[in-house]
């Protein structure tokens, strides 16, 4: 007797997502709130060097919005046979005489649906602040501020302020289920 090919106990393969960076933060960040967001689906994510088109650091939230989506369109030329493509870029902007961080992630999917979402902000202090606007990027003015090395790939700026209570990944991973919405509910229009 010869074996059968079970197709119904296959799996389909996991959907690719493209993350436009190589920053371990943001990819685990994007398959964490994938994961979340559609438990019953598997994922595998990874990540590509891309250009964001906008300043190493951004310093507007226009701006920074401008660096996921220049992001999402690098990473979908560069690797179009992906089922969704994700940038994540964080910014920081002037308010009140203080300085605030925050980032913004946008997904695209095959199907042509697009989500953006932006994180939570928080002011930075002082310290850190005069160093950004001198022209250092944020991760390197924490690594200066908090005595560090690379914090930006790990805890970054808001985990090193909160102890770690809330770290990088976790900051992002709430901002991807938010741009996910439009993939959740697909029979609105966003």
């Amino acid at each position: 007797m010869e074996p059968q090919n079970d197709t119904k106990n296959q799996k389909p393969p996991p959907q690719a997502i493209i993350v436009a960076s190589q920053n371990p933060v943001k990819i685990d960040a994007a398959l964490k709130g994938f994961s979340l967001m559609f438990p019953s689906t598997s994922y595998s994510a990874r990540g590509i060097a891309t250009p964001s088109g906008v300043p190493d650091q951004p310093f507007s939230d226009d701006t920074t919005l401008l660096g996921a989506q220049n992001r999402v369109a690098n990473a979908r030329t560069l690797e179009p046979d992906a089922d969704y493509w994700v940038g994540i870029e964080g910014g920081v902007d002037d308010h009140a005489e203080s300085l605030r961080s925050f980032a913004w992630v946008v997904i695209a999917g095959r199907d042509g649906l697009t989500g953006k979402a932006r994180t939570g902000t928080y002011y930075l202090p002082q310290e850190t602040a005069q160093l950004v606007r001198s022209g250092m990027e944020l991760g390197h003015a924490d690594d200066v501020i908090f005595r560090q090395t690379n914090s930006k790939q790990r805890n970054g700026s808001v985990g090193l302020l909160t102890d770690d209570v809330l770290d990088r990944t976790v900051y992002y991973v709430q901002a991807v289920i938010l741009a996910l919405i439009p993939f959740k509910n697909i029979g609105l229009s966003f």
